[in-house]
């Protein structure tokens, strides 16, 4: 089961019309196109898929369609997370698993809990969980940092924990949980540009945004990271370096949601509070993709 989450996911978008509701044509698209460039797993449901914009009907039709469109060819993860233990344990017990590999858990937000909060946090999350859990420690997002020692702890104490998304860019915080967890837990990446020294530290992948966009790029230059082939990965990394660092500059998913108008694999639109990419990045991304030899669309 853990050997599923090695390699590289995509964490994907949730495609909208311009009207604002789930464009399912696109997504039916994407999760092809994911599928075809060997991605080894996509998460539904994360920060990049705008979960927290969309409504719980919203939420269940996702997680229907992406059983039903991915059809066990590759796991499928569905993101389950929030700021109240109760609550995501309501939902984890009235979710079906039906077809769903894992549970991506995002710690919590806003609250700001100590250690020993998180601890409990992740027991309670585990007590009820039907399937393997993966953590997300992203304090950028969440104003909280998952330390290095209560993330062993957790890993050595919540059984169906298997991983954790580290997107802390601590590099010494994610050394540490390398060299002391369990054998058989994984540490995967939560930053695209972190991606290759991350994994020359022993990683085991990345959960990637870029990838919605250069799935079969990104892929390959982390089944290389995995072979221990770091200087052909590096030349990848070099040349999607600089797109990488372009879809974040002024927000995601705004960022990836615009490349991914320009590739005509969705439409650049997202909910607010989000809004999209200045009209200056949009036209860098776009000289920048068609030097990768790609021609851009209008904005769609």
């Amino acid at each position: 089961m853990r050997k599923k989450f090695r390699g590289t996911g995509t964490a994907i978008v949730t495609p909208f019309h311009k009207e604002g509701n789930i464009d399912f044509r696109s997504f039916e698209a994407l999760i092809e196109y994911q599928i075809e460039n060997s991605v080894d797993y996509i998460v539904f449901l994360g920060t990049t898929g705008e979960s927290v914009t969309l409504s719980a009907d919203e939420q269940n039709a996702v997680i229907n369609f992406a059983v039903e469109m991915v059809d066990k060819r590759v796991p499928v993860v569905i993101g389950i997370g929030g700021n109240s233990t109760r609550s995501v344990t309501d939902t984890i017990q009235k979710t079906s698993f039906d077809g769903i590999d894992a549970v991506l858990s995002v710690s919590p937000y806003y609250n700001k809990p100590q250690p020993k909060g998180l601890l409990y946090h992740y027991k309670e999350i585990g007590a009820v969980c039907p399937v393997p859990l993966i953590i997300y420690n992203v304090p950028g997002r969440t104003a909280s940092n998952i330390d290095s020692d209560t993330t062993l702890r957790i890993a050595n104490e919540v059984p169906n924990v298997i991983a954790v998304k580290e997107a802390s860019k601590d590099l010494e915080q994610c050394a540490r949980i390398i060299r002391d967890k369990p054998d058989d837990f994984l540490v995967i990446s939560g930053n695209d540009e972190l991606t290759l020294p991350f994994m020359a530290l022993g990683g085991d992948g990345v959960i990637s945004v870029f990838a919605n966009a250069f799935p079969k790029e990104f892929a390959h230059m982390v089944s290389l990271c995995l072979d221990n082939r770091f200087a052909d990965a590096r030349e990848i990394h070099n040349q999607l370096l600089p797109m990488v660092q372009a879809i974040y500059e002024d927000g995601s998913p705004s960022g990836i949601k615009a490349l991914l108008g320009m590739k005509g694999l969705c439409k650049n639109v997202v909910r607010l509070p989000l809004v999209k990419i200045n009209r200056s990045l949009y036209m860098q991304m776009s000289e920048m993709l068609e030097q990768m030899g790609e021609v851009p669309l209008s904005e769609q």
